[in-house]
Formats: structure tokens, C-alpha cells, sequence
């Protein structure tokens, strides 16, 4: 029997760590500007494209590097450009903002594939075949959720023992009252931005290193999957996002095992619709008190 489950659980486990990624981007930029940024997909899917053509001039370590850069350059761009001159508007406006911003980003995809798949370079040694147990499965099963915990383990650090996480945390907790005590929230901003991105652009490389199909509309999926990730665990959490992405990742996978590929993405979705009815905070969401 659990040689049976074995591959769909390492799989899940390894995309559930993907996911995990992304959805740190969502949920530390909701937490911090209550804004939901839905162009995050589309700079995940902007960092595996532009990794298609780097490597035909680069070798793959240094592609690896660019492309994280690039990232984190097109996320704070974007912020700055986009969300940032609407801060103090109504938040309906920011979220059309946010909105078109990621029409552009599949629209300028389009315009540059010319609609067209492209595929992912092969990078060996993450191509690399091992064995756990009974199951063959790819190096990059294996190093996906170590490299996710490292990651979120020391960003977990940054944010409770630096400077900038205790002005992140400050700016999460009151926006207004943190720029009034001296707290330069362009920068905490920025900082988010940079993380958010940065950690996006390595789950890309990870992500289309396993489903190696690139098109403008690659991003849209598991930048959905990690917003679900992140409302499930409760936006706003780091350590609920990475918890909510797992538990996606393994029962999507399960699911596929099971005979039922049709209704794996269904399952994302019907789960967000019952952790809004059942418990609106997520996991380890707080609910927020409205001072009168």
C-alpha cells in the first residue's frame, strides 16, 4: 500500500514546498499592506521565462542568480509604480491596480513568446534520479522541501531577531501609528517586496525544473494555489502559508493517485471556500479587532 502512495506523497510534498514559496510573497505583502498582489504569479512565471533565454548566454549558476535578481527588480518595480502612488486611495482601487498589472505582465508574455510553450532548461543535477524507499523520483523532490524549511526557518529569524523585522512586524501590526513613530515604511516595504520575489524566483527554477512547459499563463495556477496556501494557513502568517501550501500540495497529489487528476485543482478551491466558512482567519490567522 504505501509503496503505492510513496511517489504521490514525495510529489506533494515537493510541489506543496513550491507553493510554499510563493505564497510567502502573498501573505507577508498582505500582512504588511493588506493589499493581495495578484501580479505575484506572474513574476514567478516572468522568472522562468526569462530563464529560458539566459542560459543560452550564461552558464546555469549565474542564470540561477540573474534570474532571482530579475525578480526582485520586476516585484519592486512593480510596487513602485503601480501600488505605491495609490496607497492612501481606496483599496478597491490598488486591488485594479494589482489586477492589471498581472494582465500586462501575460500580456507582454504573449507578445514575447508569441503564444508559444517553451521549455525550461535542464538543470542535472536537479534532473538527478534518486531512490527513497521503494520510489524513483528526481533530486529535486528531495531538495524542494529542505531548501523551503531552510528558507522559511531564516526568514523566520530575520523577522523576530533584525531591526527590519521588528519594523515589519510594527508596520503589520499598525500602519499609521509606525510611520508617525519614525518607522521608514517605504523601505519596510520594499524589504518585503524583495523577499517576497526573491523567494518566488527560487520556487520557479524549482517548480518548472519539474513541469518543464512555460506559457504566459504558467503563473496563473500556482500563484492561485499559493493565495489559497496562504488564506487557508491565515494571510498574514508565514509559518500558516508554508503549513497551508504543504497540505495543498500532498492532497492535490493524493488526489491524482487516487484516479481523480480531473478534480485535483477543484480541490483547492472548494477547500478555500470551506476554510472561509468554517474559520475566515485560516490555521493561524488572528482575527483583528476593530477598535471603536
Amino acid at each position: 500500500m504505501i509503496n503505492t502512495w510513496l511517489p504521490y506523497i514525495l510529489a506533494g510534498i515537493a510541489v506543496g514546498g513550491q507553493y510554499a514559496l510563493i505564497a510567502i510573497g502573498y501573505t507577508m505583502v498582505y500582512g504588511i499592506l493588506r493589499l493581495i498582489n495578484f501580479a505575484h504569479g506572474d513574476v514567478f512565471m516572468w522568472a522562468g521565462l526569462i530563464m529560458v533565454y539566459l542560459v543560452t548566454i550564461l552558464p546555469i549558476w549565474a542564470s540561477i542568480i540573474v534570474v532571482i535578481i530579475f525578480a526582485i527588480l520586476l516585484g519592486t518595480s512593480i510596487e513602485k509604480v503601480a501600488y505605491r502612488p495609490l496607497r492612501s486611495a481606496p483599496r478597491m482601487s490598488i486591488m485594479i491596480s494589482a489586477i492589471g498589472v498581472s494582465y500586462l505582465l501575460q500580456n507582454f508574455a504573449l507578445y514575447i513568446t508569441g503564444g508559444l510553450t517553451k521549455t525550461y532548461p535542464t538543470i542535472k543535477w536537479l534532473q538527478k534520479s534518486v531512490k527513497i524507499g521503494s520510489a524513483s523520483t528526481k533530486m529535486v523532490t528531495v531538495i524542494t522541501p529542505i531548501l523551503t524549511i531552510v528558507l522559511v526557518v531564516l526568514l523566520v529569524l530575520l523577522i523576530q531577531k533584525t531591526k527590519i523585522g521588528m519594523a515589519m512586524r510594527a508596520v503589520s501590526r499598525d500602519f499609521e501609528t509606525s510611520s508617525l513613530m519614525g518607522i521608514d515604511i517605504n523601505r519596510v516595504i520594499t524589504v518585503t517586496f524583495v523577499i517576497g520575489c526573491g523567494l518566488a524566483a527560487i520556487g520557479s527554477v524549482l517548480y518548472f525544473s519539474n513541469y518543464t512547459g512555460i506559457q504566459p499563463m504558467s503563473g496563473a495556477m500556482p500563484g492561485l494555489k499559493a493565495f489559497v496556501a496562504a488564506v487557508f494557513g491565515g494571510i498574514g502568517s508565514v509559518p500558516g502559508a508554508v503549513v497551508g501550501a504543504f497540505i495543498i500540495g500532498v492532497c492535490e497529489n493524493l488526489i491524482k493517485g487516487a484516479g481523480w487528476t480531473t478534480f485535483s485543482d477543484a480541490f483547492t478551491f472548494v477547500l478555500l471556500i470551506i476554510i472561509l466558512m468554517v474559520k475566515p482567519t485560516g490555521l493561524f490567522g488572528e482575527k483583528n479587532i476593530d477598535k471603536v
